[in-house]
């Protein structure tokens, strides 16, 4: 399996571009993925540059609906002509982050896109192919990270706390390994492992994603609790990718602890696993 970061938060290339966002090409048993799609049209070019043809990927899938995951999406409908694109159920509503001035800033996916016919929007649980699968509906067990404070979603014509039913993951389990691929695990990387151990009755082997633990790049969170994360990731046996919303700040923290089990995955990394 070859996972390609086309898009991340920060880079070490000085020929690739970056934005808040996150952006994930995947090859695995023959087949083309790509998950999540940034904030703009970004992830196209970094593609080109990164020898990844965007016209042969066969499924694209949406972490959740926000814009820095799902921008890129009318610009990958244009430019891919074949893909299905896999998107949760709610993602199409609603969603707002808390700026300053305490004022309202729309942060969610363009609607005119849900009317496209290769949209497939995702109940639960799916199997896109045979060892590929999404699922969603993560119990909240472990406190959810705090930077998720400022982000809000519209239901029943209020203005609530966001509730995150909008966000799914992607496993791929090839030959002797369990992949979990998450976009910003806002509903807590730990309530999304437990979950993924109560579907597969085992841990992954591999985890990728942001954790969203920072907001505008600082550390929502205090020692205590990174601590016990890092612990707790530990405690997983698996060997953990991340960036983008985790920031770099808590990566750093995280890295001081759990050394060569966590790797930050900047614009332009190939991981083979």
């Amino acid at each position: 399996m070859i996972i390609k970061v086309l898009l991340e938060n920060t880079t070490n290339s000085k020929e690739l571009e970056v934005e808040h966002g996150l952006s994930l090409y995947i090859e695995s048993m023959g087949r083309k993925i790509l998950f999540d799609t940034g904030a703009s049209d970004l992830f196209l070019n970094n593609a080109s540059k990164l020898n990844v043809d965007i016209k042969e990927v066969e499924y694209l899938v949406i972490s959740h609906g926000h814009s820095d995951h799902g921008g890129g999406l009318k610009a990958f409908l244009e430019y891919n002509k074949k893909a299905l694109v896999y998107l949760n159920k709610y993602a199409f509503n609603n969603y707002y982050a808390i700026r300053e001035g305490n004022e309202l800033e729309y942060i969610g996916l363009d609607k005119d896109i849900q009317k496209n016919e290769r949209i497939i929007l995702v109940e639960n649980n799916l199997e896109l192919f045979d060892g590929v699968n999404i699922f969603s509906e993560i119990p909240h067990k472990e406190e959810l990270p705090k930077s998720n404070k400022s982000l809000m979603e519209e239901y029943n014509h209020e203005i609530i706390k966001d509730r995150f039913i909008h966000e799914q993951n992607l496993v791929i389990r090839e030959a002797d390994k369990n992949v979990l691929i998450t976009g910003c695990s806002h509903n807590g990387i730990l309530n999304i492992l437990s979950h993924y151990n109560n579907l597969y009755n085992s841990l992954p082997d591999v985890v990728l994603g942001g954790f969203h633990l920072s907001m505008k790049g600082k550390c929502m969170e205090n020692d205590e609790y990174l601590i016990d994360i890092s612990k707790a990731l530990i405690d997983s046996n698996a060997k953990y990718y991340t960036g983008h919303c985790t920031g770099e700040e808590a990566f750093n923290r995280l890295s001081e602890i759990m050394g060569d089990r966590i790797d930050y995955m900047f614009t332009g990394k190939t991981i083979n696993i």
